[in-house]
């Protein structure tokens, strides 16, 4: 009489493809949250306001400029004063017109401190007006209304 052999009959899966999948998952929708708050800066301290409201949609590729109570934009962490802003809005005006569009239909988002003085904002805006600029919105905080 034969003897039969008797066979180890385990169902183990090696789970490195299962961990690498994730991995490479988080990794994906790590790179696809939205970093809107990204171009925040925390020293500015936006204006409260029971009018202010979320944007309607999302705005493609707004230019956001961000206002220092004492008069500078924060751009790319350099603080730029007013005055000189000129040179820069001529550059993303250059950008814009390269890309087959016009200075007049981008979106500017200004994000004044909320010590910033009117006179500073409305010099920034004359400032984007100047090199083409004609759409803005101005970002505030949304005031919680009480019962």
């Amino acid at each position: 009489m034969a003897k039969r052999k008797k066979f180890d009959i385990s169902a183990e899966g090696d789970m490195t493809p299962m961990i690498d999948m994730t991995f490479q998952l988080i990794a994906f929708f790590m790179v696809l949250i939205n970093f809107a708050e990204g171009d925040q800066d925390q020293r500015i301290k936006l204006p409260s306001s029971e009018l202010a409201k979320p944007p309607d949609a999302p705005v493609e590729a707004p230019l956001i400029l961000q206002l220092t109570e004492e008069g500078n934009v924060l751009l790319g962490g350099d603080k730029v004063p007013i005055a000189d802003m000129s040179r820069y809005l001529r550059t993303e005006s250059e950008i814009i017109r390269r890309q087959d569009k016009v200075p007049s239909e981008a979106s500017v988002i200004i994000r004044a401190d909320r010590g910033t003085k009117t006179g500073l904002v409305q010099e920034l805006i004359k400032k984007c007006q100047e090199q083409g600029f004609e759409k803005f919105s101005l970002r505030a905080k949304q005031e919680a209304r009480g019962p």
